[in-house]
């Protein structure tokens, strides 16, 4: 087995261990074809549950059986086995930077974000404060994060999507309320110089503070926070900063593997599907803020009021973004290199 192979995590739906043999572009409605849904960590209940509907109804549609594999992880490692071999169909990613690599490592055709509605994101969601019970450090507001004594935990955005976003919500805290470049860099090596260690992804950072009681406060998606709340390992009430960014899931094709496995077809029809209404409500029930208008209306109310979203284009964009914070020898490098 390839060593990509061992970054599979998470489960494999409808289907026995193992990798078949891919089925062929002449495969047509009645035979068999197989996909391979790649995602970030925190997507899995949602993906649970929509996947078994859409192959439903895709076999009452077209006569065809699917199965479907998936495979969870920290988005950065999720890129990187895709670009190293990983055969996936469908990547629902933590952020669109993810997608531009595979794009650039010429898996994916300029122009995929165009392909479907808002711009080929599914979920939107935002930076959430976990706190311990009765929130005994008093932390509310972004500037809580640096007080003395306070232990933070949040992901390393070197593998994880999830601590990409969160960056950019420390950073835009300061930079999108009127503060300096140098004024975001003095804060954000101040948040970090109070983090004690970097889990690999969001779920694993949820882990970490909830179930192995590490840090006073998680820094996560607010739609994690909503998980934990429902399952009782949250006691207390969450925190969602009314300033806050915009955090965005994309979808994509991958696709040189569905033009050469003869999936495309099938791919699409998922994408699609994530769109819809049925979709959309199983995501907001999951705790992402929807993205579908219809949906989004009939739920609002149940995530908390962002008076101020900014998002990644106040940053000049993912390709602007990456090359200057989070790159090799980028900021965060030198940011992490200065908080130990």
């Amino acid at each position: 087995m390839r060593p990509l192979l061992l970054a599979l995590g998470g489960s494999l739906l409808l289907v026995s261990c193992g990798y078949s043999k891919a089925p062929s572009a002449k495969d047509g409605a009645g035979g068999q074809q197989e996909l391979l849904v790649v995602s970030y960590a925190v997507t899995k209940g949602a993906y649970d549950r929509l996947l078994p509907k859409f192959v439903a109804d895709w076999k009452a549609k077209t006569g065809q059986e699917l199965k479907i594999r998936t495979s969870y992880g920290g988005s950065g490692t999720q890129t990187r086995a895709i670009i190293d071999g990983l055969d996936a169909d469908v990547a629902t990613l933590a952020l669109s930077a993810d997608v531009l690599k595979l794009q650039k490592a010429g898996l994916i055709q300029p122009g995929w974000e165009k392909e479907l509605p808002s711009e080929s994101i599914i979920t939107n969601s935002a930076v959430a404060f976990l706190t311990r019970p009765g929130n005994p450090k008093g932390i509310r507001t972004w500037n809580d994060l640096v007080k003395p004594g306070v232990t933070v935990v949040t992901a390393n955005p070197k593998t994880s999507g999830g601590a990409r976003w969160n960056f950019l919500g420390l950073w835009g805290s300061v930079s999108q309320a009127g503060g300096s470049q140098q004024q975001a860099e003095d804060y954000v090596t101040k948040v970090y110089q109070n983090v004690e260690n970097l889990p690999k992804d969001a779920r694993e950072a949820s882990d970490v503070f909830l179930k192995r009681d590490q840090g006073d406060v998680l820094l996560n998606y607010e739609n994690e926070a909503i998980l934990a709340t429902k399952t009782g390992d949250l006691k207390a009430p969450f925190v969602v900063p009314e300033v806050n960014i915009r955090i965005e899931g994309p979808v994509a094709v991958v696709d040189k593997v569905v033009d050469r496995k003869g999936t495309r077809k099938a791919a699409e029809a998922l994408a699609a599907y994530l769109f819809t209404d049925e979709a959309q409500q199983i995501f907001a029930d999951e705790g992402f803020r929807p993205t579908n208008p219809t949906v989004w209306e009939r739920v609002k109310t149940r995530f908390a009021p962002v008076k101020q979203f900014f998002s990644v284009n106040d940053f000049g964009g993912w390709t602007q973004v990456n090359k200057e914070f989070f790159d090799n020898g980028g900021l965060w490098d030198r940011l992490f290199a200065k908080s130990r």
